[in-house]
């Protein structure tokens, strides 16, 4: 009796751990949606166009599933064969490292976690469980070893000479994808400032401050007291530019981003946003904030997602893109998806040929297009990366 019952425990124990560690695809699949299915067509025009564009998109949380970089899948919004088959020249690949229980636009604590349970259940590194830096360190573990195992279709990029090396200004030969990596949030840091050179030498480039909730930087869009910078996230701004780090507002408290503007010498940049002139909400940049970073020389990635342009089409993407042309110039404009945020998205990586063409149907010149698909980050970063 003893044995049936303890054969009994462990076909049950089992079976649990067999629905534990399915449950992170289930999850990847319900909360990583697309609004339009593939295959995508287009216009003539923008078919003959989009294959030769450089095309940059400033925010992917690919990093954070158990998916295979290089592998194709049918769910999620991101891999390498659908990012070539896009015609993506550069990805930027951010961290995600802590979600608060209840995640909302406008108030959450930073007193729960909801993804230990799923860095458990992906079978991360035991440091990974209890460790924010932990987990940033072996996100980009994950990205390098995608890029080792690619045999060159995939490049990291740390530097401006790294950068021009694969570019020239161009596409790069091939088909092969840039990749940069990025935080969304420091708490990664832990409270400590000489951690800001542990990201570094991991190879994060872009550095976005606050995610969901409050930290010892400063306050979030979405956080409980929505402060300024405190003195710690003064510091870490001033280490960050003085390491040519690029600063990322995403999520940012407006007064956050008033502080950083105070103080910034160097461009700033809005990986993934709305505007409030299309879409107002808590997530979204007044034309105040709007005015204020594209005068440092920045660029804001605009979102494809519901609470970033009020829509899940590709209208509602180039209407916020527009409004943000006509307030500060197509210059600062430029791609921030939102891939694989957990979130709902108009169309996958392999779509992004429906933003060529609505930009062409909204009046942008060929020139105009190709700077917001693209050309506006490889400016920036050419000129903002570390020099080597």
């Amino acid at each position: 009796m003893r044995r049936k019952i303890g054969i009994t425990i462990a076909v049950v124990a089992a079976l649990g751990l067999g629905v534990f560690f399915t449950l992170p695809r289930i999850v990847d699949q319900r909360m990583n949606r697309v609004a339009l299915a593939g295959p995508h067509t287009a216009s003539a025009r923008a078919t003959a166009l989009h294959p030769i564009l450089f095309i940059a998109d400033l925010h992917d949380d690919a990093l954070l599933w158990s998916r295979d970089l290089l592998q194709r899948y049918d769910y999620g919004h991101t891999d390498l064969p659908r990012l070539q088959e896009g015609k993506v020249s550069l990805q930027v690949f951010s961290t995600v490292t802590k979600s608060p229980k209840g995640l909302n636009f406008e108030r959450n604590g930073a007193d729960s976690d909801t993804l230990t349970a799923l860095v458990m259940a992906q079978r991360w590194p035991v440091a990974t469980w209890n460790s924010l830096l932990a987990r940033a360190l072996h996100q980009s573990q994950k990205l390098h070893h995608a890029a080792e195992g690619s045999a060159g279709a995939m490049q990291i990029v740390r530097s401006q000479a790294e950068l021009a090396a694969l570019t020239q200004g161009q596409p790069p030969a091939g088909g092969k994808l840039i990749a940069l990596l990025a935080t969304e949030g420091l708490h990664p840091l832990e409270g400590r400032l000489e951690n800001v050179d542990r990201l570094f030498d991991a190879g994060f480039r872009i550095m976005g401050l606050t995610h969901f909730f409050d930290n010892e930087l400063g306050g979030s869009a979405h956080g409980l007291k929505k402060g300024g910078l405190t003195p710690f996230g003064k510091q870490v701004v001033a280490k960050l530019q003085e390491k040519s780090v690029l600063v990322d507002l995403a999520h940012a408290s407006p007064q956050v981003v008033d502080d950083v503007l105070a103080m910034t010498k160097r461009p700033v940049l809005v990986s993934h946003t709305g505007v409030q002139g299309t879409c107002p909400g808590p997530r979204n940049l007044s034309d105040r904030h709007i005015q204020a970073i594209a005068a440092t020389g920045g660029v804001m990635g605009i979102g494809y997602f519901e609470g970033a342009v009020c829509g899940l089409d590709t209208a509602s993407i180039i209407k916020a893109m527009r409004y943000t042309a006509n307030l500060v110039g197509v210059k600062h404009v430029a791609l921030g998806s939102d891939f694989d945020g957990a979130t709902q998205t108009a169309f996958d990586t392999t779509g992004l040929v429906h933003l060529t063409q609505g930009l062409l149907e909204a009046g942008f010149s060929e020139g105009d297009v190709a700077a917001i698909m693209g050309g506006n980050v490889l400016r920036l970063l050419q000129a903002q990366l570390p020099a080597k």
